[in-house]
């Protein structure tokens, strides 16, 4: 069995992006030399996330929009009375999971014809870690 393990870090512009990383995913499974297993492309910081749908402007957009519906960062929220002030960002991130499992077969992502692995930030500005384990023969 091969495992192979690489932290990636992302600094967005915005308080809230999704960024398409399934490219970046690709090349590191080539990298591993994994052709049969499993790769877990995992968030490493409470606001921020990791999830698999469709790469359309519209839906990203829509996303944005139902999360600020669902957690607005106008709210008043407990955490927010212990001097942070991004509980809404950590609600976000509960909501768009925290982690992918994707399978490999052959030596590539094994995704449906529309899917996409998206990291999406909620409180950015500053660095943030993702951990990439690819595990197989």
């Amino acid at each position: 069995m091969k495992a192979h393990t690489e932290y990636l870090i992302f600094n967005t512009k915005e308080k809230i992006e999704f960024l398409n990383i399934t490219d970046t995913i690709e090349g590191l499974i080539t990298k591993s030399g994994v052709k049969e297993g499993l790769c877990l492309v995992s968030a490493m910081h409470i606001t921020a996330s990791v999830f698999v749908n469709d790469e359309e402007e519209g839906l990203k957009n829509d996303f944005k929009k139902w999360l600020e519906e669902l957690v607005s960062d106008n709210k008043k929220y407990f955490h927010n009375l212990t001097g942070e002030n991004n509980a809404s960002a950590h609600l976000k991130r509960t909501i768009m999971g925290r982690e992918a499992v994707l399978a490999v077969t052959k030596g590539k992502l094994d995704l449906g014809p529309w899917e996409q692995i998206f990291y999406g930030e909620f409180d950015g500005r500053r660095p943030k870690r993702v951990i990439v384990k690819i595990t197989g023969e």
